[in-house]
């Protein structure tokens, strides 16, 4: 009975790994030619994972009741809330990539098949609840990511991106493995629930060894300074819609792992960690503006902003309780919906012969040429710089207010004086866009699926989006209030 209720619980990871291994046999036998239909069903799978999870989330499920396999997962309402934005960001990469892939001759069978089982790997990660499931999930997840970098075999920018994510990837594993196994030799247990109890009782110089080393090898996964170094490189060598995949759910899934391991795993002395977060949060707040200043290719701008929002977001794990954690998630669901719109319309800049264009000075007067994708870059630079009355001053408003709640507020102040910082480069790009001479680069045809989903994902970021307030803090506390239920 409690292996089924067991198999019950995991339902998503079950029909998710079934999916996969059945489409891998209709790529087997349709070669490549299948790729768009295997795209259109894994789309479906999704759909499908996504309406498994959502009562969890709605109905704030957490505590024994939704823990399988002896405590190792566990489908609460913050693993709900994490596979939601997991899911959309895997359907938007699996929408938007056959357009991008089928105009070079790149569209392979197996693309749609390595984004499921990333997103499996992903559903592992986000409902760990032992570090080895963590660590299984994890590797799942990035074994997948490695070969989608490099996807384009005959883009020599593609295998180098996918070769540094690999190398310095390998690298953050064998950190964070050295910090799981410090951490089972001085608690005695790898539970997350267990290492609570034993941290409860003090913390030894192992542990505390452990503690750092795990949160090291997390940071690289959520591109935190100074694990940054990767990110730019990657970002601007994949093929666009990967990229598009690595700054949403993959994201998503490492900085909802880090929460549940800090406040879940680690909860119990969270002075061992909150310094090593807020050096983290402020060192990639200040890398990720800095760096960004001098780009001017717009993908690894994109990337240095990606540092610096999580920059952002990790104040709210500094503060260490709920409201905190529930600001970080109204956060990332908010930067979600501003990645997926800004990456998809650098899909859509594309000159006469349908080549991506990526220099920011190429987009010089776009708002003359095509004034309504103008507009909705300008109003995804805007939402990233937090200006109001665009969503994403919201994502910064609820973490800042988090965190002067908290009493951090030196870290509040700085954060904020660093965004202005931000500022300048994002209002850099809609000065190219509006008041720079024409350079009629940007002339090629936009897919309707892109078009579609860059004004649904804009309508969101819009001050439309306020109206999404009180649910979307609703779902977040949902989701918050699971991680402290151990407490």
């Amino acid at each position: 009975m409690e292996l089924l209720r067991s198999l019950q619980i995991t339902l998503a990871e079950e029909v998710l790994s079934v999916s996969g291994l059945v489409l891998l046999l209709v790529a087997a036998w349709g070669g490549d030619k299948a790729a768009r239909l295997i795209s259109i069903l894994s789309v479906a799978v999704l759909a499908v994972c996504a309406l498994i999870a959502a009562p969890a989330l709605c109905g704030s499920a957490m505590g024994p009741d939704v823990t399988a396999f002896a405590g190792q997962y566990r489908a609460d309402a913050f693993a709900a809330f994490a596979k939601l934005l997991i899911y959309a960001g895997a359907g938007v990469t699996l929408i938007v990539a056959p357009a991008f892939f089928e105009r070079v001759r790149g569209m392979r069978a197996e693309f749609p098949l390595l984004v499921l089982f990333a997103a499996l790997g992903m559903g592992i990660m986000v409902s760990a609840g032992d570090l080895l499931a963590l660590y299984i999930g994890l590797e799942l997840n990035s074994l997948a990511s490695y070969v989608l970098a490099s996807m384009l075999r005959s883009d020599e920018r593609s295998a180098e991106s996918g070769l540094k994510y690999f190398v310095l990837g390998s690298l953050a594993s064998g950190i964070l493995l050295y910090g799981v196994s410090l951490t089972y030799g001085f608690t005695g247990t790898t539970s997350f629930e267990g290492i609570r109890l034993a941290l409860g009782h003090g913390l030894s110089t192992g542990a505390t060894f452990g503690v750092v080393f795990v949160l090291a090898g997390l940071a690289f996964k959520i591109s935190a300074a100074p694990f940054h170094m990767w990110t730019p490189d990657v970002y601007e060598g994949a093929p666009t819609p990967v990229t598009t995949f690595f700054a949403t759910a993959p994201k998503v899934a490492a900085l909802s792992l880090l929460m549940r391991v800090s406040l879940e795993a680690f909860g119990a002395q969270p002075h061992a960690w909150q310094q090593i977060v807020i050096f983290a949060a402020l060192l990639s707040i200040v890398i990720g503006a800095l760096g960004a200043i001098g780009q001017n290719n717009i993908k690894r701008l994109m990337a240095y902003s990606s540092i610096n929002n999580v920059g952002f977001m990790l104040i709210g794990l500094a503060c260490a309780n709920q409201p905190g954690a529930a600001a970080m998630l109204i956060y990332l669901a908010i930067y979600v919906a501003m990645s997926v719109a800004g990456f998809v319309a650098v899909l859509m800049l594309k000159d006469a012969d349908g080549e991506p264009v990526e220099a920011i000075s190429d987009m010089a007067g776009l708002s003359k040429t095509r004034p309504g994708l103008a507009a909705a870059l300008a109003a995804v630079m805007f939402s990233l710089a937090g200006i109001p009355p665009l969503f994403g001053f919201w994502g910064k408003f609820v973490v800042f207010q988090a965190a002067v709640q908290a009493n951090l507020l030196a870290l509040a102040a700085i954060g904020i004086a660093a965004s202005v910082i931000g500022a300048f480069y994002y209002l850099k790009v809609v000065k190219v866009l509006y008041f720079d001479e024409a350079t009629d680069k940007v002339t090629g045809k936009s897919d309707l699926a892109h078009t579609v989903l860059l004004v649904i994902a804009t309508l969101f970021i819009s001050p439309l989006g306020y109206l999404l307030t009180n649910w979307l803090h609703g779902l977040a506390g949902n989701a918050a209030a699971a991680l402290f239920h151990v407490a």
